[in-house]
Protein backbone atom coordinates (compact mmCIF):
# COMPACT_ATOMS: atom_id res chain seq x y z
CA UNK A 1 0.00 0.00 0.00
CA UNK A 2 1.59 3.56 -1.08
CA UNK A 3 2.23 5.23 1.97
CA UNK A 4 0.04 8.66 2.75
CA UNK A 5 1.47 11.91 2.28
CA UNK A 6 2.77 13.62 5.93
CA UNK A 7 0.08 15.89 7.08
CA UNK A 8 2.04 19.32 5.97
CA UNK A 9 1.34 22.23 8.39
CA UNK A 10 3.20 25.04 6.59
CA UNK A 11 5.14 26.45 3.85
CA UNK A 12 8.67 27.12 4.87
CA UNK A 13 10.42 29.78 2.58
CA UNK A 14 14.09 29.91 2.61
CA UNK A 15 16.63 32.19 0.63
CA UNK A 16 20.09 33.14 0.16
CA UNK A 17 21.68 36.26 -1.55
CA UNK A 18 23.79 35.50 -4.40
CA UNK A 19 27.43 36.72 -4.86
CA UNK A 20 27.16 38.44 -1.39
CA UNK A 21 30.97 37.45 -0.77
CA UNK A 22 32.01 39.48 -3.29
CA UNK A 23 30.06 42.17 -2.96
CA UNK A 24 32.08 45.55 -2.99
CA UNK A 25 29.70 47.42 -0.46
CA UNK A 26 29.20 45.09 2.16
CA UNK A 27 26.79 47.70 3.93
CA UNK A 28 24.66 48.93 1.32
CA UNK A 29 24.16 45.10 0.67
CA UNK A 30 22.82 44.68 4.29
CA UNK A 31 20.98 47.57 4.25
CA UNK A 32 19.29 46.52 0.88
CA UNK A 33 18.37 42.75 2.34
CA UNK A 34 17.62 44.19 5.45
CA UNK A 35 14.97 46.67 3.52
CA UNK A 36 13.55 43.89 1.14
CA UNK A 37 12.89 41.13 4.27
CA UNK A 38 10.83 44.09 6.11
CA UNK A 39 8.61 45.35 3.64
CA UNK A 40 7.61 41.46 2.56
CA UNK A 41 7.28 41.16 6.45
CA UNK A 42 4.66 44.24 6.64
CA UNK A 43 3.19 43.44 3.39
CA UNK A 44 2.55 39.94 4.11
CA UNK A 45 1.87 39.87 7.15
CA UNK A 46 -1.34 38.19 7.12
CA UNK A 47 0.07 35.25 5.23
CA UNK A 48 3.06 34.57 7.15
CA UNK A 49 2.76 32.32 9.83
CA UNK A 50 6.30 33.35 10.56
CA UNK A 51 7.90 36.03 9.50
CA UNK A 52 10.81 36.00 7.46
CA UNK A 53 14.05 35.94 9.59
CA UNK A 54 17.57 36.51 8.44
CA UNK A 55 18.99 33.66 9.99
CA UNK A 56 22.81 34.42 8.85
CA UNK A 57 24.36 37.09 7.04
CA UNK A 58 23.21 36.35 3.65
CA UNK A 59 20.56 33.85 4.67
CA UNK A 60 16.61 33.54 5.58
CA UNK A 61 13.55 31.78 6.10
CA UNK A 62 10.21 32.28 6.98
CA UNK A 63 6.87 30.34 7.15
CA UNK A 64 4.23 31.14 4.71
CA UNK A 65 0.44 29.34 5.06
CA UNK A 66 0.06 28.14 1.33
CA UNK A 67 2.03 27.37 -1.19
CA UNK A 68 0.36 30.51 -3.33
CA UNK A 69 1.35 32.49 -0.54
CA UNK A 70 5.25 32.15 -0.54
CA UNK A 71 5.45 32.19 -4.46
CA UNK A 72 3.69 35.92 -4.36
CA UNK A 73 6.73 36.41 -1.68
CA UNK A 74 9.31 34.97 -3.13
CA UNK A 75 8.73 36.71 -7.07
CA UNK A 76 8.02 40.45 -5.50
CA UNK A 77 10.99 40.07 -3.10
CA UNK A 78 13.48 38.73 -6.44
CA UNK A 79 12.38 41.54 -8.04
CA UNK A 80 12.77 44.18 -5.48
CA UNK A 81 16.17 43.02 -5.07
CA UNK A 82 17.10 43.16 -8.17
CA UNK A 83 15.58 46.94 -8.75
CA UNK A 84 18.95 47.55 -6.28
CA UNK A 85 21.19 45.15 -8.32
CA UNK A 86 20.70 42.59 -5.59
CA UNK A 87 20.62 38.66 -6.57
CA UNK A 88 18.82 36.26 -4.87
CA UNK A 89 17.52 32.48 -4.49
CA UNK A 90 14.47 30.80 -3.18
CA UNK A 91 13.59 27.19 -2.20
CA UNK A 92 9.89 26.78 -0.83
CA UNK A 93 9.19 23.19 1.05
CA UNK A 94 6.37 21.52 2.39
CA UNK A 95 6.95 21.30 6.39
CA UNK A 96 5.37 19.88 9.44
CA UNK A 97 6.19 21.79 12.72
CA UNK A 98 6.43 19.94 15.15
CA UNK A 99 7.45 21.99 17.69
CA UNK A 100 5.50 24.55 19.16
CA UNK A 101 5.18 27.81 16.37
CA UNK A 102 7.34 30.85 17.07
CA UNK A 103 5.37 33.72 15.23
CA UNK A 104 7.49 36.30 16.59
CA UNK A 105 10.78 35.04 14.21
CA UNK A 106 11.71 32.16 12.03
CA UNK A 107 14.08 29.94 13.99
CA UNK A 108 14.16 27.41 16.75
CA UNK A 109 11.06 25.27 15.82
CA UNK A 110 11.46 21.39 13.81
CA UNK A 111 9.98 19.57 11.73
CA UNK A 112 9.70 17.06 9.11
CA UNK A 113 11.37 18.54 5.65
CA UNK A 114 13.26 21.50 7.17
CA UNK A 115 16.44 19.94 7.00
CA UNK A 116 15.35 18.71 2.96
CA UNK A 117 14.94 22.18 2.20
CA UNK A 118 17.84 23.48 4.01
CA UNK A 119 19.84 20.96 2.06
CA UNK A 120 18.54 22.15 -1.28
CA UNK A 121 19.68 25.84 -0.48
CA UNK A 122 22.64 24.43 0.81
CA UNK A 123 23.52 23.66 -3.19
CA UNK A 124 25.50 26.36 -4.33
CA UNK A 125 26.25 25.69 -7.46
CA UNK A 126 22.37 25.08 -8.38
CA UNK A 127 21.76 28.44 -10.88
CA UNK A 128 17.86 27.79 -10.41
CA UNK A 129 16.40 31.06 -8.31
CA UNK A 130 12.87 28.98 -7.77
CA UNK A 131 13.35 25.21 -6.21
CA UNK A 132 10.94 23.28 -4.46
CA UNK A 133 11.39 20.62 -1.78
CA UNK A 134 7.70 18.03 -1.73
CA UNK A 135 8.08 14.90 0.33
CA UNK A 136 5.91 12.31 -2.00
CA UNK A 137 5.62 14.41 -4.41
CA UNK A 138 8.43 13.51 -6.87
CA UNK A 139 6.66 14.70 -10.08
CA UNK A 140 5.31 17.31 -9.26
CA UNK A 141 8.72 18.34 -7.47
CA UNK A 142 10.97 17.84 -10.50
CA UNK A 143 8.33 19.63 -13.03
CA UNK A 144 8.06 22.51 -10.70
CA UNK A 145 11.86 22.98 -10.47
CA UNK A 146 12.41 23.16 -14.27
CA UNK A 147 9.84 25.54 -14.62
CA UNK A 148 11.66 27.34 -12.12
CA UNK A 149 14.55 27.39 -13.84
CA UNK A 150 13.43 28.28 -17.74
CA UNK A 151 11.44 31.17 -15.47
CA UNK A 152 15.27 31.90 -13.69
CA UNK A 153 17.10 31.55 -17.16
CA UNK A 154 14.38 34.15 -18.69
CA UNK A 155 14.78 36.70 -16.06
CA UNK A 156 18.60 36.60 -15.97
CA UNK A 157 18.80 37.64 -19.62
CA UNK A 158 16.79 40.54 -19.52
CA UNK A 159 18.82 43.71 -19.47
CA UNK A 160 17.59 46.63 -16.93
CA UNK A 161 15.37 47.79 -19.75
CA UNK A 162 13.58 44.75 -19.99
CA UNK A 163 13.58 44.31 -16.28
CA UNK A 164 12.03 47.61 -15.94
CA UNK A 165 9.38 46.69 -18.46
CA UNK A 166 8.63 43.07 -17.00
CA UNK A 167 8.29 44.64 -13.75
CA UNK A 168 6.04 47.66 -14.78
CA UNK A 169 3.79 45.03 -17.18
CA UNK A 170 3.51 41.74 -14.98
CA UNK A 171 0.00 42.18 -12.90
CA UNK A 172 -0.63 45.35 -14.60
CA UNK A 173 -3.97 46.53 -15.30
CA UNK A 174 -2.51 50.15 -16.69
CA UNK A 175 -2.78 50.45 -20.40
CA UNK A 176 0.50 50.12 -22.31
CA UNK A 177 -0.12 53.37 -23.49
CA UNK A 178 0.29 54.61 -20.02
CA UNK A 179 3.21 52.52 -19.13
CA UNK A 180 4.74 53.36 -22.46
CA UNK A 181 4.14 57.16 -21.61
CA UNK A 182 5.55 57.03 -17.99
CA UNK A 183 8.91 55.49 -19.27
CA UNK A 184 8.97 58.13 -22.08
CA UNK A 185 8.83 55.73 -24.83
CA UNK A 186 6.02 54.92 -28.01
CA UNK A 187 3.84 52.04 -27.26
CA UNK A 188 5.46 50.81 -30.45
CA UNK A 189 8.83 50.60 -28.46
CA UNK A 190 7.03 49.33 -25.20
CA UNK A 191 6.19 45.65 -27.19
CA UNK A 192 8.92 45.80 -29.28
CA UNK A 193 10.88 45.40 -25.84
CA UNK A 194 8.23 43.74 -24.45
CA UNK A 195 8.61 41.16 -27.12
CA UNK A 196 12.30 40.76 -26.68
CA UNK A 197 12.09 40.34 -23.03
CA UNK A 198 9.78 37.00 -23.97
CA UNK A 199 7.07 37.71 -21.24
CA UNK A 200 4.20 36.19 -23.03
CA UNK A 201 6.72 32.79 -22.00
CA UNK A 202 7.39 34.07 -18.93
CA UNK A 203 3.96 34.69 -18.36
CA UNK A 204 2.82 31.31 -19.23
CA UNK A 205 6.01 29.30 -17.01
CA UNK A 206 4.66 31.38 -13.97
CA UNK A 207 1.23 30.75 -14.50
CA UNK A 208 1.99 27.07 -14.91
CA UNK A 209 3.79 27.48 -11.17
CA UNK A 210 1.03 28.69 -9.53
CA UNK A 211 -1.57 26.55 -10.96
CA UNK A 212 0.64 23.87 -9.45
CA UNK A 213 1.06 26.11 -6.13
CA UNK A 214 -2.84 26.21 -6.12
CA UNK A 215 -3.51 22.44 -6.46
CA UNK A 216 -0.91 21.57 -3.55
CA UNK A 217 -2.63 23.97 -1.20
CA UNK A 218 -5.61 22.19 -2.14
CA UNK A 219 -4.33 18.65 -1.56
CA UNK A 220 -2.92 19.66 1.42
CA UNK A 221 -5.32 21.93 3.06
CA UNK A 222 -3.57 25.03 3.10
CA UNK A 223 -5.49 28.39 2.69
CA UNK A 224 -3.60 31.81 2.83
Amino acid sequence: MKPAPPPFSHVVIMGDLVGSEEAPDRRRLHAVFNAAVAAANKKHRSTLASPLTITLGDEFQGLAKSFSAAMAIIREMRFTLRRDEVACRFVLGAVSIETPLNAKKAWNMMGAGLSQTRDVLADKKDPNAYRFVIAQQALTEVLMNAVGLSITEIENRWTDRQFEIAALDLGSETSVDKLAAKLGISARVFYKIRKAAELDFYVRQWSALTLAADALDDQFGFHP
